[in-house]
């Protein structure tokens, strides 16, 4: 019989000692398993959504990786299961219409692993073991298919669907995760990672959390969690620091309440040679809207360097960009702040942005050179004449979050303990009239701001304000005509700036001191 002409789907069993492989025939209208697939209905799953298929599966992943490896081939069914171990030299394959749900039975899980040392960290982070699927020191392994892996709970706190340790060369393809309670793909000491085509909905935690992992591809997926969509983490987890390197994050679309973006909130080991683009952030259909889009934070004494990111698209998002470096110091005997320099962020847009961005460092420490360049952002406004004048804490040692300084006293961007700063072909929008600058700069050192262009309503403050700014470069910035000061100098002053090429519509170019 010609494979390539027949409509017949049929499977042919083929003896490997006393354990069936199955092979597919080629073309065929109905599921077809992948070549020499290892069956799970022939190890005895029920495929039923009651009975416990634990055992069943499990002893197909351990023939196959017994066997030298190969693929594990779940059928449509809904198979119920408890803890998996996932083997060095296995896919595990989910067809169309297979269900891989989770027990609601704490008990049919692995209990948490014995860490051997402290770690700061909370324990959705820090284990692994209390997990549907999950694997330590395994290679060259996969989680594949058009299946899904449903997390079978209402509410946060629970198993993880997917968690990885210490593993080499893992591909996660084309699955949907429903229901996460915890990390959906969670992944720690994990090199060599390719996740494409994959969308998690309705997740009660993170997305997609690699935790000091190397040459990562996050790709074409599609999140909706209430917590951080895609969070990089270099926390202590593995008894040492090291750092997030090598990653990539492509073409998804990212719904949240908090995040969608962030590196951090554990920041030990560092992120380095990072590169996020053709993203689009944006609120679920509940609850607050998201935090921040894009959220760099060092605060445990790692360094943050080398990330560019670029077109993206923010939408009802509260705060389109935040920069952080602080002082927290987890895990660490003595606190001591690392670094947050060398980051390109070009083409955003954002719409109905509520908070202004924060780019803060704190006294002694600040971030460097950091490039802002063709962004555009719609402000809600709102904000008072009283709130220009607040004054903003410096929280050395505070949970990291955009929202952490409370009112700001600009509505576009807050800049704080800065060196090195380009912002270039910015534009803000109000929505409502706001009384306070568009920008803000204090203790900011070697600045450029080049094409600015910004809403300012009747009787506002200038729409930039300096206080300790050293060594700056005005140029081609045009405002409403109805504005009347550009720049605010308050008490500490400024030195070295220097205006070129600016269209003010005839004002003067002084500052203006108080």
């Amino acid at each position: 019989m010609n494979a390539h002409h027949t409509h017949l789907c049929f499977w042919v069993f083929v003896a490997a000692g006393n354990l069936p492989l199955v092979c597919a025939a080629a073309s065929g209208n109905g599921p077809q398993a992948p070549p020499a697939a290892y069956k799970v209905t022939d190890f005895g799953a029920k495929a039923d959504a009651q009975t416990k298929d634990t055992p069943a599966i499990q002893k197909a992943l351990d023939a196959c990786s017994e066997n030298g490896g190969g693929t594990v081939y779940f059928p449509p069914g809904t198979y119920l299961s408890g803890s998996l171990h996932l083997r060095s030299r296995v896919a595990l394959y989910l067809d169309h219409g297979a269900v891989l749900k989770a027990s609601t039975e704490e008990n049919d899980f692995d209990p948490y692993e014995e860490l051997g040392f402290k770690n700061a960290a909370d324990r959705e982070t820090s284990f692994f073991h209390h997990a549907l699927i999950w694997a330590e020191d395994v290679e060259h392994v996969a989680i594949l298919g058009t299946g899904t892996i449903d997390g079978n709970r209402a509410k946060r706190g629970g198993p993880k669907p997917i968690a990885l340790k210490r593993c080499q060369h893992v591909t996660i393809k084309d699955i949907t995760i429903r229901n996460a309670p915890n990390y959906a793909i969670s992944l720690l000491g994990t090199d060599h990672v390719n996740i494409d085509g994959v969308s998690i909905f309705n997740g009660y935690c993170d997305g997609i959390d690699p935790d000091a992992c190397r040459y990562v591809r996050i790709a074409n997926c599609q999140i909706d969690t209430w917590d951080d969509a895609i969070v990089p983490k270099a926390s202590f987890s593995l008894g040492v620091r090291r750092a997030v390197e090598y990653l990539t994050v492509t073409n998804c679309i990212l719904a949240t309440n908090c995040s969608a973006f962030k590196l951090g909130t554990e920041s030990g080991g560092g992120f380095r040679h990072i590169t996020v683009s053709n993203c689009v952030m944006h609120s679920r259909a509940t609850g607050r809207p998201p935090i921040s889009g894009i959220a760099l934070e060092s605060v445990d004494g790692g360094d943050i360097e080398g990330v560019t990111i670029s077109n993206i698209s923010m939408a009802n998002v509260q705060t389109p960009i935040f920069l952080r470096l602080g002082n927290r110091g987890r895990d660490m005997d003595q606190p001591i702040p690392g670094a947050l320099r060398n980051v390109l962020i070009s083409n955003v847009v954002a719409t109905g942005a509520s908070q202004a961005c924060p780019i803060v460092g704190i006294p002694g420490h600040n971030i460097k050179d950091v490039i802002l360049d063709n962004i555009r952002i719609t402000c809600a406004g709102g904000g008072t004449a009283a709130q220009a004048s607040v004054q903003v804490p410096e929280y050395e040692s505070k949970y990291p979050e955009a929202t952490m300084f409370g009112t700001l006293p600009s509505y576009g961007w807050y800049c704080r303990h800065v060196e090195g700063l380009r912002l270039r072909n910015i534009h803000l929008t109000l929505q409502t009239p706001d009384y306070r600058p568009a920008l803000v700069c204090d203790d900011v050192a070697r600045v450029v701001i080049d094409s600015f262009e910004a809403d300012q309503s009747p009787g506002a403050e200038p729409a930039l304000r300096f206080r300790g700014v050293r060594k700056a470069l005005i140029g081609n910035c045009l405002l409403p005509e109805r504005t009347s000061d550009f720049l605010n100098v308050t008490e500490g002053g400024m030195s070295e700036v220097r205006f070129v090429g600016d269209d003010v519509q005839g004002r003067s170019q002084n500052p203006k001191t108080k």
